[in-house]
């Protein structure tokens, strides 16, 4: 009789963080993809373009024009989603067509002045200058009373929608808190009343041990891929201390945040030799007044790179119709990220 393997046979995995599932079927890569490499697909970028509207002392879209920035630069995004002077509002209808208004402020982060230098190409004191400016970003924002989430993330790439190549990251303010970090709330706050302590925490003491799927650790961060992962080289960023937010952060933990920032994404362009395009954020505690004693911060990293730098993993078909589903397994795209 054959025996049940994770590394042979179909499965579903479950996802503790959101209550999902993801459809795992290793026996259709049963050797780790080697991966066409293709150095020569992205144009060499200037340390300063002229057309650019995020480069310093250049004129945006709408109008508005940059000052000559020397490390990070803030601003009001000139096209943004949300906005805060809007009237207070519901609709429904026969309790199938509901509608509330959200208020929010939606903000652009430069990381640099230089156009040519993401993340993974800046030096650590400039990354730790990123990170403590999106704190000062987190404590303005996150103070005002109708605000209640502060949601931070990086498209980078144009393969995931970034309009623009210069390093930037968004930062969104709202009112309500978004469907994910709510998903997230919910499972984080089951298990503390449950067992007295935070499921990341339970689960990243346990993936240490086993070391299966660690891709890279410092002194406060562990990157892994994790157990239930959806993309092929999928990572989610997690700290060795139980804290919520950003803002808890200490000065040591600011520079291990940078600098194991700056090692994953060196390593995700080292994969198919080219600047990695990804789509990455940061999921901390909401900012309503509550308390949230089981929130545990971490990062999630969704590239949609599969077998090259030029072929993208979709959502197509069963994926959208039933279950998110891959071939390569967890334990194999991290042992291939570990080792780069």
């Amino acid at each position: 009789m054959k025996t049940f393997n994770l590394e042979n046979h179909p499965h579903r995995r479950y996802n503790p963080l959101t209550g999902s599932w993801v459809l795992v079927s290793p026996h259709r890569a049963m050797r780790p993809w080697q991966g066409q490499t293709e150095k020569n697909i992205c144009e060499e970028k200037p340390p300063y373009d002229k057309n650019c509207y995020l480069c310093p002392g250049n004129e945006r879209i709408g109008r508005d024009k940059n000052p000559d920035y020397k490390d990070t630069f803030v601003f009001t995004n000139d096209f943004s989603a949300l906005l805060p002077d809007i009237p207070d509002g519901t609709y429904g209808e026969d309790e199938i067509f509901l509608a509330n208004s959200d208020k929010g402020i939606c903000k652009v982060v430069c990381f640099s002045p230089r156009h040519d230098l993401s993340i993974s190409q800046m030096e650590i004191p400039s990354v730790v200058k990123v990170i403590k400016t999106l704190q000062d970003e987190c404590r303005e924002l996150g103070n005002l009373d109708f605000i209640h989430y502060v949601q931070i993330f990086e498209n980078k790439g144009s393969l995931m929608g970034a309009s623009n190549p210069h390093p930037h990251g968004q930062i969104w303010a709202e009112e309500s808190i978004p469907d994910e970090p709510a998903r997230e709330d919910l499972k984080q706050k089951e298990y503390y009343e449950k067992h007295g302590q935070s499921l990341l925490g339970d689960y990243l003491r346990i993936e240490m041990t086993k070391n299966e799927r660690v891709v890279v650790e410092n002194e406060d961060f562990v990157v892994l891929v994790p157990f239930w992962a959806v993309w092929p080289y999928e990572i989610i960023m997690i700290s060795k201390r139980h804290f919520g937010s950003l803002l808890e952060m200490s000065t040591e933990e600011i520079v291990s945040l940078a600098s194991i920032y700056r090692e994953l994404t060196a390593k995700y362009d080292r994969l198919f030799q080219v600047s990695f395009p990804y789509s990455a954020g940061i999921h901390q505690t909401p900012t309503d007044g509550k308390g949230y004693p089981w929130w545990h911060f971490h990062l999630h990293f969704y590239p949609p790179l599969l077998r090259s730098a030029t072929i993208k993993k979709f959502m197509v078909g069963y994926e959208m119709l039933a279950n998110p589903q891959r071939d390569i397994t967890p334990e194999t795209s991290a042992q291939i990220l570990k080792k780069l």
